[in-house]
């Protein structure tokens, strides 16, 4: 039985979990018709073999004696696929509203904790002519990189491609392990060089909080467990055209677009408009290209000010690029997000009783987070119906009612946006506001 003991920070997202606030990841994938526009019996099978065969989704989490606090993923022996993938009907006539609706439902449920934590549920529309798939993940599962390539196991090109290396025989890498007495001088030398960077990680992530949280209403009221979802489609085409005439890269766009539509939303609801925030928590990925994915979190994530009492869009976008420029610049072990380096250096039993604590000190760190998923440039299909949209989804922080992730797929820009429910009912009207600042900034001069 395969035994692996949980990464620090994958441990950390395990004990972060409450009933009010799950820690999973989700995503949502919207198909176009299937072949000959037949319906989608075919699917719930189809689904259950694809997914049977990752052998991560096969992974539960048990406690182990050593190290002390820790946890290890385990192969499931009982392992029902059925237990898993499961179908919805759903009921009226407008497709994409029924399907946010359900999948927001379905989002503030949490994963059963003595199983593999991960779920997927087949929505079906009432004539059984569309169809969409919700995965879940929990986050100590996967990062976002991660649980895309965990995820992207369900497609035709992705099954279809680990099926044939399967059939290859894999070479058999020698090992040759150290010398016992080079070995103990490394371990030593590795110690040494992570409690100095505890150390650094720490007087950074304290630097960066707020002894007195700015309390936005329209972001910290308090939660109710509820969860509300709502998407949006931004032209790829554009953010670029707007990049070129801007300067920065793609990201600081659909950073100053988030920036603009939750100050238009806030302006809206009758919020007083900061004149320093909100914060946004922007994870960064530490795997580098080519690097093998890894079954734990390798995740930082740099702090950003949103302008969103700037009115000039031109202006906003400046102070967002001149800003991610200076994050990058000091690295991502400097400021709020430092605290997934922070967590890499800290032993198990202080992720098992220290969870309470760090999530409850979320909301003095940031107001909401705002992640990008990269995802597959090849075109994807299910059982032969080609994907059409794919919305990813962030868990929501203890104290916090909004995470925006963005994804790109087919040349468009897919934002789904995760709400407390009661905290923020209209977050489509939030939704709605990313498309109108893009195009605010699309119509500036020299955008064209």
């Amino acid at each position: 039985m395969t035994t692996e003991l949980l990464a620090p920070l994958d441990l950390a997202f395990w004990h972060l979990e409450s009933a009010g606030h799950p820690m999973h990841l989700g995503a949502l994938a919207v198909f176009g018709p299937g072949p000959e526009g037949g319906g989608h019996d075919d699917l719930p099978e189809l689904l259950a073999a694809r997914a049977a065969a990752i052998p991560r989704l096969r992974m539960r989490v048990a406690d182990v004696l050593l190290p002390i606090g820790g946890s290890a993923w385990t192969t499931a022996r009982d392992f029902d696929i059925r237990r898993h993938v499961h179908q919805v009907r759903l009921d009226g006539d407008e497709f994409g509203r029924a399907v946010t609706e359900a999948a927001g439902e379905l989002m503030e449920r949490p994963l059963e904790r003595g199983l593999p934590p991960w779920e997927m549920y087949l929505l079906r529309s009432a004539d059984d002519t569309r169809c969409a798939v919700l995965v879940k993940l929990h986050h100590a599962l996967a990062d976002g990189m991660r649980a895309v390539a965990i995820g992207a196991g369900i497609f035709d090109e992705i099954a279809d491609a680990r099926a044939t290396a399967a059939q290859r025989p894999r070479p058999v890498p020698a090992r040759t392990p150290p010398a016992g007495a080079r070995r103990l001088a490394g371990f030593a030398q590795s110690r040494i060089g992570e409690l100095g960077r505890a150390v650094g990680v720490g007087a950074s992530l304290v630097r960066a909080s707020r002894l007195d949280p700015r309390g936005l209403p329209a972001l910290t009221a308090a939660p109710s467990g509820t969860r509300r979802l709502a998407t949006a489609v931004l032209p790829l085409d554009t953010v670029h055209r707007v990049r070129r005439a801007s300067g920065g890269t793609a990201n600081d766009v659909l950073l100053a677009v988030v920036a603009g539509a939750l100050g238009r939303w806030m302006t809206e609801r009758g919020d007083r408009l900061p004149a320093a925030g909100p914060r946004a928590l922007v994870p960064v990925s530490r795997r580098r290209p080519g690097q093998p994915a890894g079954s734990g979190n390798r995740l930082s994530a740099y702090l950003l000010e949103l302008p969103v009492a700037e009115p000039d869009p031109r202006l906003r976008l400046a102070a967002v690029r001149e800003a991610m420029d200076r994050n990058k610049a000091a690295g991502p072990a400097r400021g709020a997000g430092a605290v997934a380096l922070l967590a890499d250096q800290l032993p198990p039993l202080a992720h098992r009783f220290g969870a309470p604590l760090a999530g409850g000190a979320a909301r003095m760190l940031f107001d909401l987070l705002v992640t990008s998923v990269p995802l597959p440039r090849a075109a994807l299909s299910l059982g032969g119906r080609p994907l059409r949209e794919l919305y990813p989804m962030a868990p929501l922080a203890r104290g916090q009612s909004l995470a925006v992730a963005l994804s790109t797929y087919g040349g468009r820009v897919h934002a789904g946006l995760v709400a407390d429910g009661e905290a923020v009912p209209d977050v489509g009207r939030l939704a709605a506001a990313l498309g109108e600042e893009l195009a605010a900034l699309d119509g500036l001069p020299g955008a064209a």
